[in-house]
């Protein structure tokens, strides 16, 4: 490895030049938009709720639809910045994000896996039927009104959820198809990756080698195992690997450069 103090933006940029990506991308990329990140400097200790507590019962089911009903009306306010815009003019040969956020979508950017779905994305744990989270935000707005303005002091966290301790008395609505138990569509800690979007990202880190092509790691920290196990591949395989990120990662060893730079400077470099 060779890392930031070694090396220089100018060499991983030359190295990614004219050469097949595929990127993985996480929370730092988004922070650029407003929306905080778990893990990068400064950011407070967080533990999100896992799959075995929202299925846990009622009381658990309403702390997080309360906390999220006030920060994906926030979250939704986002908008692309530089580094997605840049990523969607690249159009690498895959884009692996593991935000929920959305934002690669509305920056244009076609060959996607957002491997941990999307917060925007609504399904019923029942009967499976999927809807769109707006809807259900006008259903949480009219079972529990003035909640937004009472608590729009609330502190913005990742993922659409925000700081707050008091939720018992929110009204959670129901499904409207079988009158189940409704779940954002994303992947909780405790939940596997749909293997589908695992394998395809696997064959598109697979097909770097012969294609010499890298893989671009911006703005994750490679904590949680579903994203590192493709740094994994690719270093294993001997791809080159560049990661961009604002704090140390725990793929900095596997890493052909190692950048502590921002980036939406580095992909906005980057770019064509």
């Amino acid at each position: 490895m060779q890392t930031s103090a070694g090396s220089t933006t100018t060499d991983a940029l030359a190295l990614l030049r004219d050469r097949p990506l595929v990127v993985l991308t996480g929370a730092g990329l988004s922070t650029d938009s407003g929306i905080p990140d778990y893990r990068g400097p400064g950011s407070p200790a967080r533990t999100p709720m896992t799959y075995g507590e929202f299925v846990s019962g009622e009381a658990a089911r309403q702390r997080y639809w309360a906390r999220s009903h006030l920060g994906w009306s926030r979250m939704r306010a986002a908008g692309p910045n530089a580094g997605h815009l840049a990523l969607a003019a690249l159009d690498p040969t895959l884009l692996i994000t593991q935000n929920v956020d959305g934002l690669h979508e509305r920056a244009g950017s076609r060959r996607l896996v957002a491997l941990h779905g999307r917060i925007a994305d609504v399904v019923c744990l029942d009967c499976r039927t999927t809807s769109g989270r707006a809807e259900l935000q006008g259903r949480l707005d009219a079972a529990n009104p003035g909640w937004l303005a009472e608590h729009a002091a609330a502190e913005v966290r990742p993922d659409g959820d925000v700081d707050l301790e008091e939720t018992a008395g929110f009204v959670v609505p129901a499904c409207e198809v079988c009158g189940g138990v409704l779940k954002p569509d994303v992947v909780f800690f405790g939940e596997n990756v749909p293997a589908p979007r695992v394998e395809r990202c696997y064959a598109a880190v697979d097909a770097l080698v012969d294609a010499g092509g890298a893989l671009l790691v911006a703005g994750s920290s490679l904590t949680v195992m579903s994203g590192f196990r493709f740094v994994r591949r690719a270093a294993k395989a001997g791809t080159p690997v560049v990661i961009v990120n604002r704090g140390e990662t725990r793929g900095d060893e596997l890493a052909t450069y190692r950048l502590d730079v921002g980036c939406s400077e580095f992909l906005s470099a980057l770019a064509p």
